[in-house]
């Protein structure tokens, strides 16, 4: 692995202090600009900023005692200087992308520092998987922080994952360079109810210095929330609502708000800022899941801090939010998220705040991107067969596996159906009416069938359910093997012939995401590392994912972004109902129920 990690403060104080004094050139020098504080809150014109090593040294209304004849000047042309826009919680994997490639679609959009948690591909090579990861991430030019996964599998007893995450590897974790502390604590009723295995993960993290990431899916703020708080999460993005955000940061957390590719989160809960009032400084923006479709055209934490402007936030708390914030949270304020001395130099130029143009990017002291353009290189990662040969199903599929029979005698029966909720995480937990024909019960209108089939170690297993919401039409259907958390293969379908077409082309390719009409196949993003991610460019990656969102629209499906609903529909730890390789689940009792109701 080549080691970027940026030099520490230490390492080049001295030099910080002599360019502040005068008595040292600059390498670079930021001339006339509006220097935005996320401090005090202020815009002050006429400031410059004087760079050494990758980070500020001076930041006044003259650096000219600063220069030096081979200091670098980038004329801001009285332009807003921005610091560097801070992800507080997504997952690398979420984007189709390896961190390379991740870092090249971001980096144009003026994001420089990501608190990731790769929990996808802990799920499907273990801590080996996690190691890539946070290598590939300390390569890159821009700053990648990662969290250890703290939950895989995400529910114990009600999946089987490839690879299990134990205490003693969150604890060997811990003295990496990259690994900034706990991955989201998806297992909350572990926490609730004093789990050791939990607890150790925790206290291991906490042992570290490091914050531990919180994921509470649940409506349930009584005992059972105050009881995860007191487990030690220190932050959650599972909220949905006003009352949500409230309750974390009354309790000490920080609510971090997510807009995604699909989740919504952030109209509902910013108005405990914006008409409660409560202290902004608790609130964190992030983005969660977000495909590269979406962060190749329509940008990444620019796009959520725009997102929070246009909900009636104040330009510089939304900024707050995505940077000061952040950086706080995770005990990074000396290091990371303003413009003021010692800091890495992270910085964009702006001539809005409030649309947020992104007209320039520094990273580390280094001009990055110009006019939407990455300027520089971004490492990959050698990553090995074992990384690239994980859809390990026993055979090719055929319809029969998809059969699900009907109790002997019945016309019809009442199939427990999972509901999908546009624009959010959450699902619903339906009842129907199906049609029963030639002794196995049909999908029919609205409903569609899942099936999720086994790829870690070919049991040759497929749970098959219903599912409502996606509004497909004609003989189609979708499959993935990108199946939060367990990662199998999810097959959504009309036809049991198109689910068979699907689920063998996603093991002929090792992995990815396809969708089949009429024998046709309509759109293919191949994911050849761990079935979860390319590691070609971005707008290639980009290109197949709009043109799978597309897909899915020719076959009926109106729902925004439907894609990361799919995606999701394993999630054994969001409520309400979930399919597993074990069966159906009701993630509100976190027990397997059956599909089908009981005869009467």
């Amino acid at each position: 692995m080549t080691d970027k990690t940026f030099p520490s403060w230490p390492d080049v104080a001295a030099q910080l202090v002599e360019v502040a004094a005068g008595r040292r050139p600059a390498d670079t020098i930021i001339t006339r600009g509006i220097w935005v504080n996320v401090h005090t809150r202020e815009c002050l014109p006429d400031h410059d900023i004087a760079i050494a090593a990758g980070r500020i040294a001076f930041v006044g209304p003259d650096a000219s005692h600063c220069r030096g004849d081979n200091t670098q000047i980038i004329e801001a042309k009285g332009r807003y200087l921005v610091p560097g826009l801070c992800d507080g919680h997504m997952h690398i994997e979420s984007t189709m992308l390896t961190p390379a490639e991740f870092a090249r679609a971001v980096i144009p959009h003026g994001t420089t520092s990501a608190f990731t948690d790769p929990h996808e591909i802990a799920n499907v090579l273990g801590l080996n998987g996690v190691r890539m990861m946070h290598d590939e991430a300390l390569m890159q030019p821009i700053n990648i922080f990662t969290q250890m996964p703290s939950c895989a599998p995400s529910a114990p007893g009600l999946e089987t994952t490839g690879f299990e995450v134990t205490a003693e590897d969150v604890a060997e974790a811990m003295a990496w360079p990259g690994i900034i502390g706990l991955g989201e604590m998806m297992n909350f009723p572990g926490v609730s109810n004093a789990d050791p295995q939990m607890l150790a993960e925790i206290a291991a993290t906490q042992r570290a210095g490091k914050t531990v990431g919180g994921h509470y899916a649940s409506p349930d703020l009584g005992p059972a929330f105050a009881a995860y708080v007191a487990g030690g999460p220190a932050d959650d993005h599972e909220g949905t609502c006003e009352a949500d955000a409230v309750a974390r940061m009354r309790q000490g957390m920080r609510s971090m708000i997510r807009l995604g590719s699909a989740w919504y989160d952030v109209k509902t809960q910013i108005t405990a800022i914006t008409e409660k009032g409560l202290d902004p400084r608790n609130m964190i923006l992030c983005t969660d899941d977000s495909h590269s479709g979406t962060i190749t055209n329509e940008g990444h934490m620019n796009r959520v801090v725009r997102h929070a402007i246009d909900c009636g936030c104040d330009p510089l708390i939304a900024l707050q939010m995505a940077t000061i914030n952040t950086a706080t949270h995770f005990g990074l304020e000396r290091e990371i998220g303003s413009l003021t001395p010692g800091r890495r130099a992270d910085v964009i130029l702006s001539s809005d705040l409030k649309t947020l143009p992104v007209e320039m990017v520094i990273a580390r002291g280094e001009v990055v991107a110009e006019d939407g353009k990455c300027l520089v290189d971004c490492p990959h990662y050698d990553w090995p067969d074992m990384a690239r040969n994980t859809v390990n199903m026993a055979r090719d599929l055929s319809a029969d596996d998809f059969d699900i029979p009907a109790p002997e005698g019945a016309n019809a029966v009442t199939a427990n159906v999972i509901g999908v909720v546009e624009n959010q995480a959450p699902t619903r937990a339906l009842k129907f009416e199906l049609p029963v024909t030639e002794g196995r019960v049909q999908a029919t209108g609205e409903v569609c069938q899942i099936a999720l089939v086994e790829r870690h170690r070919a049991t040759g297993t497929v749970t098959n359910a219903f599912v409502s919401g996606f509004g497909y039409e004609g003989c189609m259907a979708m499959a993935s093997t990108v199946a939060h958390d367990s990662h199998h293969m999810i097959v959504v379908g009309t036809d049991a012939e198109q689910m068979a077409l699907a689920a063998n082309r996603l093991r002929e390719v090792g992995g990815g995401i396809t969708i089949f009409r009429d024998g046709e196949e309509l759109a293919l993003v191949a994911l050849p590392i761990a079935g979860l991610m390319s590691d070609r460019p971005a707008a290639e990656v980009a290109a197949d994912a709009e043109a799978l969102v597309q897909a899915m629209i020719d076959c009926g499906c109106k729902l925004n972004n439907a894609y990361m609903q799919h995606s999701l529909l394993a999630l054994v730890v969001i409520p309400e109902l979930r399919i597993s390789d074990l069966g159906l689940i009701d993630v509100q009792k976190f027990e397997i129920i059956p599909l089908l109701e009981p005869q009467t």
